[in-house]
């Protein structure tokens, strides 16, 4: 089906139809970037959803000697905390699937939360050969949202909704009384393919309104480039219970 504008819906019967459908599509989208380029990159979301899509991966018979794997965000925690986005991807994925070390780029959590998110920006500016004030183009963003419409880490009221000209940054998240690093909606419209993974009957009410409801960023995050054609979508029926 088609959200408001042009993105790409995919609705599966369970969380993990949907997750094998992200990863197929991600694969074919890492498979084409390595063809036409010799490297490919992908940015890739922590939570629940993203879990059975890493399992997946891990399992697919995949040449990953040339991908760069990247972080949406993280928690400012170590990476051997059970809260870290790094290391969900690596119990599940990376590590199963022996993604060369020296590909992955990870957010470093357990530094000073500034000191973080600046280095991260350093290391992607240095990867990509950024100039001042271009944005990094990742081949594949793989996002989630919350049920209150938050995506990355950028919640509702957050004011780095607004800063398109930034790469990443530190953020306060009240709700879970939590520094993180996230990447800024700048970068999440650049990427070549955006990947939306949604499961879950708590997410349908949010989901409704950010691919069909009045554009609003500021309530509605997830509405950050997720409504175009290089969008895709890949939900449970019971995310997608109320589109």
């Amino acid at each position: 089906m088609q959200a408001s504008g042009s993105a790409d819906v995919h609705i599966l019967e369970s969380a993990d139809e949907a997750a094998a459908s992200c990863s197929a599509f991600i694969l074919k989208a890492l498979s084409d970037a390595l063809s036409s380029a010799g490297r490919a990159t992908i940015a890739v979301s922590g939570g629940s959803s993203p879990k059975l899509l890493f399992a997946d991966m891990a399992k697919a018979e995949f040449d990953w000697t040339n991908v760069h794997v990247f972080w949406v965000d993280e928690r400012c925690v170590p990476p051997d905390r059970s809260e870290s986005n790094f290391k969900l991807a690596s119990d599940n994925w990376l590590s199963p699937a022996a993604v060369p070390p020296q590909n992955l780029h990870r957010v470093y959590g357990e530094l000073d939360p500034l000191q973080g998110a600046q280095k991260y920006v350093a290391d992607i500016k240095a990867f990509f050969e950024l100039k001042e004030g271009e944005m990094p183009v990742f081949d594949v963003l793989h996002r989630g949202m919350g049920p209150d419409a938050h995506t990355a880490s950028l919640f509702p009221g957050e004011p780095l909704i607004d800063d398109t000209a930034g790469i990443a940054a530190n953020v306060w998240v009240e709700k879970f009384q939590m520094h993180r690093v996230t990447l800024l909606p700048g970068v999440l419209k650049a990427a070549k393919q955006t990947v939306l993974q949604v499961s879950g009957l708590e997410k349908a009410d949010a989901l409704k309104e950010v691919l069909q409801g009045s554009e609003d960023l500021m309530k509605y995050p997830c509405q950050i480039a997720s409504r175009q054609p290089n969008a895709a979508w890949f939900l449970d029926k019971a995310a997608a219970s109320k589109l």
